[in-house]
């Protein structure tokens, strides 16, 4: 865990006609690729016949061209991008999920982590159901479906089963005629929505997905919303809206999101300048240049540099050629692999004293590794900040932050920190710092619960590491 990492990314399209939908999709998931590697898939309407591939890999892998032609034209698709948070990895869990049911088919694509889950489960296994996959997208699946046996509609489906799902999700869903958006009640995670020049509606994760396919941002769906999409137009559904308080995760304007995504109103690379020129206000530092690193560390490292007045350098060179993937597994060749991933520039930091900002420290490996990087390259002093708080508690709402042993500073301070990963000196943003990034009154709109045990939900039973597929198997050896 060098990094956190979000679950994944959605994205979903309707036509009034027959369109080249599958292509737009994988336009549309390069955009969002960044929110997952993991996995890939997507799922095209024609006819209310369903066609889908789904696969282990980025999106360029996962959909060569003779699968893109497969899928082919149709008026409706959803398209996933993930990395799991809750579930093991392998094509078992790739989304969009797809089911057949006793009132026809749905594909779900999920973004989020439900606090609920592993109870939804139980109960629907004591009542027959089956599941084939350990995330918790198929049990908000399964409890959609069972609602649609007797619901009027697979909207009014979406409005029932939001009654006992509780925690994070974003959902895009197709049924044969209809395209629909879903956003939890506290809005955890962002969703919105744009429409073509042809007339074709666009569901994403992101803005920077809505601006890859072409269509224009119309607005964000709201916390509690249903969106459908049909042949009627656009229908809002706003019974759970109001519900509960919004809360926005805070690293999605930190670290998840594109930069020229713009969430809820606020641009993503604005509030990352706004971190750096905090960091220099209440942090600042003797340095001759400031540099971030690749790649969500850029902006903060430009607010810092604006503030502070010392110039900003480009002092690496990324290697974009190389995937998340790429990195064993294993703690060694993680810490190895960010020398091949990162390179600095050696007349740029040459006997400089050096402000280096960066997005997070999760364990302070990788950290540690950049610093002496640029040692090695002559770098006489190097002052690291950090464009969020500290680590110190679990994430319950779709990030890979499942327990605290790897948290750094849960047993560590800021100068222990600072000396185990070699650095001059060391400085996080604070938490009463946060507001600033979105413009908002402290402890309003957005979730701070990894810094501050602030959870504004009721958090699970279990909370052990990867706790719900950890159960699952601990049920399998109960039964064998």
């Amino acid at each position: 865990m060098s990094k956190i990492h979000e679950e994944c990314g959605v994205i979903g399209i309707y036509s009034p006609k027959n369109i080249n939908a599958a292509q737009l999709l994988y336009y549309g998931l390069f955009a969002l690729q960044h929110r997952g590697q993991e996995s890939a898939g997507i799922v095209v309407c024609n006819d209310g016949l369903f066609r889908s591939h789904k696969d282990v890999g980025i999106a360029a892998s996962v959909f060569t061209p003779e699968v893109l032609q497969q899928l082919g034209s149709g008026n409706m698709a959803v398209g996933h991008v993930r990395y799991g948070t809750a579930g093991e990895a392998g094509a078992v869990n790739a989304q969009p999920i797809v089911v057949n049911h006793i009132k026809g088919h749905m594909a779900l694509a999920h973004n989020g982590k439900l606090v609920n889950a592993s109870e939804l489960r139980d109960e629907l296994e004591m009542n027959g159901a089956i599941f084939h996959m350990s995330s918790d997208s198929e049990v908000i699946s399964y409890c959609i479906i069972k609602e649609r046996l007797t619901a009027p509609s697979i909207e009014q489906a979406i409005n029932r089963a939001m009654h006992k799902i509780k925690g994070a999700y974003s959902l895009v869903i197709m049924s044969p005629t209809k395209l629909i958006a879903a956003r939890d009640e506290n809005g955890f995670h962002p969703l919105c929505y744009g429409q073509r020049s042809d007339g074709s509606y666009v569901v994403a994760s992101e803005s920077c997905a809505l601006e890859a396919v072409g269509a224009a941002f119309v607005r964000d769906v709201l916390p509690g919303e249903i969106v459908v999409f049909d042949a009627n137009g656009v229908t809002s559904i706003t019974d759970h809206c109001g519900k509960a308080p919004k809360k926005t995760c805070i690293f999605e304007y930190i670290y998840f999101a594109r930069p020229d995504s713009v969430i809820d109103g606020v641009g993503v690379h604005s509030a990352r300048v706004k971190a750096g020129e905090c960091l220099a206000r209440e942090n600042p530092a003797e340095a001759d240049i400031v540099i971030g690193v690749p790649d969500s560390g850029l902006d903060a490292a430009i607010g810092f540099s604006k503030y502070s007045g010392i110039p900003y350098e480009i002092g690496f060179i990324k290697n974009k050629y190389i995937a998340r993937t790429f990195i064993s597994p294993t703690q060694d060749m993680r810490e190895e692999g960010v020398s091949i991933k990162l390179n600095p520039i050696r007349e740029v930091i040459n006997g400089k004293r050096v402000v280096l900002v960066d997005d997070s420290i999760v364990r302070g490996t990788t950290c540690a590794r950049i610093v002496k990087l640029l040692r090695d390259f002559g770098a006489r002093e190097v002052h690291v900040r950090v464009s969020a708080p500290p680590f110190i508690e679990m994430c319950y709402y779709g990030t890979d932050v499942d327990s605290k042993e790897n948290l750094i500073a849960c047993n560590k301070t800021t100068e222990e920190i600072c000396e185990i990963i070699g650095a001059d000196s060391l400085g996080f943003l604070k938490v009463e710092q946060l507001c600033e990034l979105i413009g908002s009154e402290l402890g309003v709109g957005y979730c701070d619960a990894c810094f501050t045990a602030n959870y504004p939900t009721d958090t699970p039973k279990n909370t052990g590491k990867r706790r719900f597929e950890r159960g699952l198997h601990e049920k399998e050896g109960k039964k064998n």
